[in-house]
């Protein structure tokens, strides 16, 4: 059986929350109940405090939680998941893990995940 996932390049994700709302919409999930989460790492310096550059390290990272199933009844209709629909950056990817895995490394800041 094939196994499928979500490669995020989250370099070009705005935080704009479209995926989190998507997901919501689509699963009827409530308030506090998430399939996929924007964390938020930063703003820090990454030249230290003493430098006013604008050398700054500041990440969105769409994150797929224990509520994810990659809207499996979407993807069995032939669409994709909601999130990497609705995603407005279009920084995801739904696919074949073994295929999403060969384009890792391919940019920076990637990351794959494979929901249960």
């Amino acid at each position: 059986m094939t196994a499928y996932g979500l490669l995020i390049s989250y370099e070009w994700c705005s935080g704009c929350q479209s995926c989190e709302v998507a997901c919501k919409e689509e699963h009827g999930l409530t308030v506090g109940e998430w399939g996929i989460r924007v964390l938020k790492d930063g703003p820090w310096s990454k030249t230290g405090s003493e430098t006013m550059g604008n050398d700054f390290n500041w990440n969105h990272i769409p994150v797929p939680t224990d509520l994810c199933d990659l809207c499996e009844v979407r993807v069995a209709e032939g669409k994709k998941p909601s999130c990497v629909h609705h995603c407005l950056a279009k920084c995801m990817e739904f696919g074949p893990v073994e295929e999403l895995a060969q384009k890792l490394g391919s940019e920076p800041k990637q990351a794959l995940f494979i929901p249960r």
